[in-house]
């Protein structure tokens, strides 16, 4: 499968990185090897900066990159991309030739601006919630989920939680177990999809 994530200026880095981790240690693992192939994709075939100016070489560009099986949208400072029709109409375009698309934190704002999700359930971080539920009245924003999974399309939470999505769209397009093997060799612990703690009673930092 061919999964493309898109990144931008000021994109979260563990948004991409992230999931970027989970395909390709979960292909290194499969059975064969090479189930997943991910390419970091951005507007323009040009250095991005990331969040603390993390400086990141995208493979390919919105113009000029291969067929996609899944699209995954990160999220960061977004707003920018929200104004963009080249990227917004990317996303719809493309959305409408993979299997699945999904949004890591953010990225939700930017899958909702192409209409992707109107009258889906859906997620973003904790502290955007309200945004994307006023923004976007024609959704249904959940609150307390890691990953909301409405079938083509699934949506995350804010950073770390797009790790736990990956994990599960790994189980779902391979196997739990590779999904489990996956998640051992990175160390990480694979959280389950409920976490009321996470995001009850915080405030911003």
């Amino acid at each position: 499968m061919n999964i493309g994530i898109y990144i931008y200026d000021d994109a979260e880095v563990l948004d991409f990185s992230g999931p970027f981790e989970v395909f390709s240690t979960a292909s290194r693992l499969s059975a064969p090897a090479g189930q997943f192939k991910v390419f970091l994709i951005a507007e323009e075939a040009r250095t991005v900066n990331a969040r603390g100016g993390y400086p990141v070489v995208p493979h390919c560009s919105i113009d000029n990159h291969p067929a996609l099986d899944l699209l995954i949208v990160v999220g960061g400072v977004h707003t920018n991309e929200l104004t963009k029709p080249a990227v917004i109409d990317w996303v719809r375009r493309t959305a409408k030739n993979t299997k699945l698309v999904t949004s890591v934190c953010t990225g939700a704002f930017i899958l909702a601006q192409a209409g992707l999700l109107t009258g889906l359930d859906v997620t973003t971080h904790w502290e955007d919630q309200q945004a994307l539920q006023t923004t976007f009245p024609d959704l249904n924003v959940i609150a307390n989920q890691r990953w909301v999974d409405q079938g083509k399309f699934v949506t995350s939470g804010g950073i770390s939680a797009g790790i736990d999505m990956s994990l599960h769209l790994v189980a779902r397009l391979a196997s739990p177990e590779l999904a489990k093997l996956t998640a051992r060799q990175m160390e990480y612990e694979w959280h389950t999809n409920t976490h009321p703690e996470t995001y009850v009673n915080q405030q911003p930092c």
